[in-house]
């Protein structure tokens, strides 16, 4: 799954998040660390988000959205 994500460079480095997920952001020093950073909070964003939902009652199914 590809989601997009949004850099912003200062002095300190790159933070990076992903506007599809509220709250979902990283950083790193350079872009790459940054873009690898977002990848592990995407996946730990997502992880407790189902968790949640699972110990709410809620069933998952998967759709596949062509383009």
């Amino acid at each position: 799954m590809k989601y997009k994500v949004a850099l912003y460079r200062s002095e300190e480095g790159v933070s990076i998040s992903c506007p599809a997920l509220p709250g979902c952001w990283s950083e790193g020093d350079t872009e790459e660390e940054a873009l690898a950073n977002i990848q592990d909070a995407i996946r730990e964003y997502l992880a407790a988000r189902d968790e949640q939902l699972v110990a709410e009652g809620f069933e998952f199914r998967e759709v596949e959205i062509a383009e």
